[in-house]
């Protein structure tokens, strides 16, 4: 039995009406979907979250400061790979800005059929890439947090309960059995108790 494939959701932003016509020609004979089509990046963010496109294109002479800084809360707020075809001249320092603000892939020669499904395919390996070392690197600061968490608190317990550091740390872990929570979270909660003490002291 055949299984069919989704096809890709592509919110298209494009403000020269004959132009965009051609993008979605060339999009939709690739096999990908526009759901949407949009005249400017204006309440693009929101957008992006009510519809929830797999892929966000825009298409414009250049990027300016407002669809550079919707562009970064967009990639901050609603992630999703952003491909940029530029129509107008581009210098490398518009180019850089884009790609800081969360541009998957800058295409600065116009838009032609047979390349839409190569540079689409790069862009959301890209983001998908950048979206990955994005949650490592939030995974070892919140890692790297819990242990100072954790070492405030033991460093706590062992002052007010006279223990050494041994029994101080397996004091937190039953602790965290017991309520079936991360070590750093009964941390913080025992930082919190001892500083509420201390407040009232």
């Amino acid at each position: 039995m055949a299984t069919s494939i989704t096809p890709v959701r592509v919110m298209l932003v494009d403000n020269e009406p004959d132009r965009a016509q051609l993008v979605r020609d060339a999009l939709e004979s690739q096999g990908y979907k526009v759901i949407c089509q949009r005249d400017n990046t204006l309440g693009l963010v929101a957008a992006v979250a009510s519809q929830q496109p797999d892929l966000v294109i825009i298409d414009m002479d250049s990027p300016d400061r407002d669809t550079l800084d919707t562009m970064a809360a967009m990639s901050e707020h609603a992630p999703r790979p952003i491909v940029f075809f530029a129509s107008g001249q581009s210098d490398s320092e518009t180019i850089q800005n884009a790609v800081r603000a969360g541009v998957s892939a800058y295409i600065v020669d116009g838009l032609e059929q047979h390349r839409v499904k190569p540079i689409i395919d790069v862009a959301i390996a890209r983001f998908q890439s950048f979206q990955a070392l994005r949650h490592e690197l939030l995974e070892t600061r919140t890692a790297l947090d819990e242990r100072k968490q954790v070492e405030q608190a033991k460093g706590l317990i062992m002052k007010h309960q006279g223990c050494d550091e041994e029994e101080a740390f397996r004091t937190l872990r039953k602790l965290a059995m017991d309520r079936s929570q991360r070590l750093g979270q009964v941390a913080d909660d025992v930082i919190g108790i001892f500083s509420g003490r201390r407040n009232h002291d």
